[in-house]
């Protein structure tokens, strides 16, 4: 099968599970950032392995991972989402949101990095810092536009740990630019 299939050419997409909506709708636009953090992280972990932060780039690409997770539930109409949960795909839970704790208390303790005020990006000269620090921005925007998605399906039962977890994500992103620099 092509990547090309022309389905959104008259500016509709597919959710999962065959739903159609347009390409402007809100819901494409909170799965949409997502996916872009995601390809914002791949720099960063890429940058990661070049300066020999194997760990770090270890944990991006976990995390990676979890924002598969996002965007899957996000790309899922609320009306299909025991047909999601059926086909044994995960929901964003409070565990998802432990592991990132358990980072951040990792990071805090081991690499000692707290806060300590704001930065500027790049001013360090960690390539993977700097691409942290834009993944962090575009984390920012994301749990914005999952925001709005939530308070436009208010009547329904959106998941609020996907705000929690987006939120967490972007301090945990805020140290990892940190433990880049810190180890240039």
């Amino acid at each position: 099968m092509s990547i090309a299939t022309k389905r959104g050419d008259d500016g509709f997409t597919d959710l999962m599970f065959g739903r159609r909506i347009p390409k402007t709708d809100i819901r494409v636009a909170a799965y949409g950032a997502v996916d872009e953090l995601n390809g914002a992280l791949g720099p960063a972990r890429i940058h990661a392995q070049q300066e020999d932060l194997i760990e770090l780039a270890e944990h991006i690409h976990a995390i990676q991972r979890m924002l598969v997770t996002v965007m899957g539930e996000l790309a899922t109409d609320p009306k299909d989402l025991e047909k999601f949960k059926k086909a044994g795909h995960k929901l964003v839970d409070n565990e998802m949101i432990g592991d990132l704790d358990s980072l951040v208390d990792m990071i805090e303790k081991e690499k000692e990095l707290t806060f300590k005020g704001w930065v500027m990006p790049g001013e360090k000269g960690s390539l993977a810092g700097a691409h942290l620090d834009h993944a962090r921005t575009v984390c920012r925007r994301a749990e914005r536009d999952v925001i709005d998605l939530a308070e436009a399906e208010a009547a329904s039962d959106f998941n609020h740990e996907v705000v929690r977890f987006l939120n967490r994500l972007s301090d945990v992103l805020w140290l990892f630019a940190r433990w880049a620099e810190v180890t240039e």
